[in-house]
């Protein structure tokens, strides 16, 4: 195994969390809870929390390669400025902010996309975080 072992602690809590992150997903498919609810979306959030899930993993073992780290910040960055239009509505609409509505409906999506902003930051951050955990190894397109 690679790193310190509070590095290494922190890498296997983060896969933890990132794999309780992809679990929640489940719920998103729930039509009591979501108004139309997206069988794509929930599949594309779980895969995607999975896949930092996977990174910290092979944080343990050897370097992530660079492209997928780039790969998982553009998602990052690409979801951050879908969502963040809702966070804007959220943060300064004419409604008070919440993040706990009990339903996502149509007419009100900016709680389900506030969500999705800070999800998104969340794992940009920890591919961040890998980043700066190899950077004094060799980085290179392709893993060592």
């Amino acid at each position: 195994m690679r790193g310190s072992l509070p590095l290494r602690i922190a890498n296997i809590v983060c896969i933890i969390l990132f794999l309780l992150f992809a679990w929640f997903q489940r719920n998103d498919i729930d039509p009591e809870i979501y108004y139309k609810p997206s069988g794509i979306d929930a599949t594309l959030w779980f895969v995607f929390y999975l896949l930092i899930a996977v990174m910290f993993a092979i944080t343990l073992f050897r370097n992530v390669p660079l492209w997928l780290m780039i790969l998982a910040a553009v998602f990052c960055v690409v979801e951050m400025g879908l969502s963040g239009p809702g966070l804007y509505q959220n943060l300064f609409g004419e409604k008070e902010f919440t993040m706990t509505q009990v339903s996502m409906s149509a007419e009100d999506p900016r709680v389900e996309l506030s969500r999705e902003f800070f999800g998104a930051l969340i794992a940009l951050l920890a591919v961040v975080w890998i980043f700066w955990q190899q950077r004094g190894r060799t980085i290179s397109l392709h893993s060592q």
